[in-house]
Parts: structure tokens; sequence; C-alpha cells
């Protein structure tokens, strides 16, 4: 179906520098949460920013050389030395990732509900992501959560210099999605507002966590599996999203019309990078809560006990 304004008498469409029509979400609901925006997200236009993107494939591929180089040799040179301690530095580092992603979940996910409000699960899936959410204020916050990939990568600096584990999920994770967030931008991937809102609202979570016990203030009640299981989950949808994505461009190809923009593939890669999420972060979750409670459940069980198992 061909987008069209949801609420046509508002005066809201607008036309971003590409020609492709859309509604401002703020001035959709100009009386209650439009009167949060700032001027500068009002009438945002992602076009000069996207193209110059598009331009530029080079930039996310030297990101990730030079990240592995990073990872590599700030490991080795790390070896024989003694760890660096950046507690403050890492603590306002995820408080200020978190409070971005906060601010992320609350201008996109509104967006996304609206449009599952005027538009069906397939339309969402399926439509010119420009007309949908790309462009105006959600827009600048999509283009934002694409480029915050690069900013993310210093994650792993904090872990080569204080000399933690850096895991293969980690440093695979970090990769894959700058690769595959930028590709889905420059080539205008349809169903990607579901997996900015899943990533903020995660993150903003993720990272205060993170943040909370780099100043030692964590409560007793928040638990580390929380995080690993909104993160699991997050997998879950992003892989449902995909089979979708396959069902209904599969669909329109039968019916031999253009009505579902899902290239076959980026929604290819979109569904072995979250498979392969989903699997390692599973892996990662039994390996941590599962067999390390077998282990300790054992080594503290009374000498009879253990002779029994």
């Amino acid at each position: 179906m061909a987008w069209s304004p949801t609420k046509p008498g508002l005066g809201c469409e607008q036309i971003n520098m590409a020609g492709i029509h859309y509604e401002e979400f703020s001035c959709l609901y100009q009386s209650t949460i439009g009167k949060l925006y700032s001027s500068h997200e009002l009438n945002y236009d992602p076009v000069p920013v996207r193209d110059w993107m598009k331009d530029r494939p080079i930039i996310p591929i030297a990101a990730i050389i030079a990240y592995g180089l990073f990872c590599y040799f700030g490991q080795a040179y790390f070896k024989d030395r003694k760890a660096w301690s950046w507690r403050t530095a890492l603590s306002f580092w995820n408080l200020g990732l978190s409070t971005f992603s906060l601010i992320g979940f609350m201008r996109t996910a509104p967006m996304l509900l609206h449009n599952l409000q005027h538009w069906s699960l397939e339309q969402n899936i399926c439509n010119e992501p420009e007309s949908m959410y790309g462009s105006g204020s959600s827009g600048l916050w999509v283009q934002l959560f694409v480029l915050s990939k690069f900013p993310e990568l210093f994650d792993t600096l904090f872990i080569v210099i204080h000399k933690k584990p850096l895991i293969f999920l980690h440093w695979y994770h970090h990769i894959t999605v700058l690769l595959y967030c930028w590709h889905s931008y420059v080539t205008s991937a349809p169903p990607g507002i579901f997996f900015v809102v899943m990533n903020y609202g995660v993150h903003a979570i993720m990272y205060f966590y993170y943040f909370l016990m780099a100043v030692k203030l964590k409560p007793k009640w928040m638990n580390a599996m929380v995080i690993t299981v909104a993160q699991i989950s997050q997998m879950v949808v992003g892989v449902a999203v995909t089979v979708l994505g396959f069902y209904y461009s599969d669909k329109h190809s039968k019916l031999n019309d253009d009505g579902c923009l899902v290239k076959t593939e980026n929604n290819v890669a979109a569904f072995v990078m979250y498979g392969s999420y989903l699997f390692l972060f599973l892996q990662f979750f039994v390996a941590r809560y599962f067999k390390a409670n077998l282990k300790n459940k054992q080594r503290l069980a009374p000498p009879s006990k253990k002779k029994e198992q």
C-alpha cells in the first residue's frame, strides 16, 4: 500500500530533499508529546548525511579494520603490563550511552507505536522507510542510532585497558552491528525502526546497569541475568521480523508487484546476524547462569552428596 498521511487534517505532511513525503511526528501530537521536541529536531532532513554515507562505503570497512587491529595489538600490549584504572571515565561513558539510548528510545518508540496503530504489520515492514519514520525528528534519531555504532566501539577500549576477558561475542557483535546498520541505512531497509527501538531500549537499561556497576551502586535486586534476558528477547524479535520480511517479500514477488521494499541481501544479512546473536547469547546465558551455578553447588555440596553425584 502506498504511503498517505495518517492525519491529513492537521497539515503535518512534509517533503524531504529526496522528494519523499512524510509526516512530522511532533506535529501529529503537538499539543502533548510534541511540546518536548527541540527546534533542531523539528523538520530534520536526513538526506544530505544519508547521501554522504552512501557515497563512502569505505568508512565502516576502515573502522572495523582499525577496531580489529586495536583488539589484537591492544591485548598484546597489556599482556605483560599492569591494567589501567579508568573507572571514573568508564562510569561517565556508560551513563552517557545510557542517557543517549533513553532519549533515542523516547523519540523512536512513539513513532513505531503510531505506525503500528495506523498501518498494518506488513506495511510497517515493507513500506518506504523515509516516509514511515526516516525523516523529520524520528529520522534524526534513526540516523544518530546508526552513527552511534562507531563510538560504541570504544566499549572495547575499557575492556582491553582493564585487562578483562575480550570474548568472541563482544567483538563479533560490535563489528557486525556496525556493518549491518550502515548497509541498512544507506539502502533504506524498511524494517529498521523495529531494530532501532529494541536496541535503544535494551542499551538504555544495559548501560545504566554498567554505570551502577562502575560506581559500585548496583542495588541487590538488579541482576545481570535480566540484562541478558532482555538481549535474548531482542534477538528473538529480530529473527521474527526478518522472517516476516522474507514472507511479505515473497508474497509480493509472486504477485509481481513492488509492494514490499525489503531487499533480499539485507534481510539475509539481518537473519544471519540476529540468528547468530540468538545462538551466542543463549550459549552465554547457559554457561553464565546454569553451568556456573551447577559447579558452585557441586563445590559447596557435602562430601557424601558429591560421591552420590
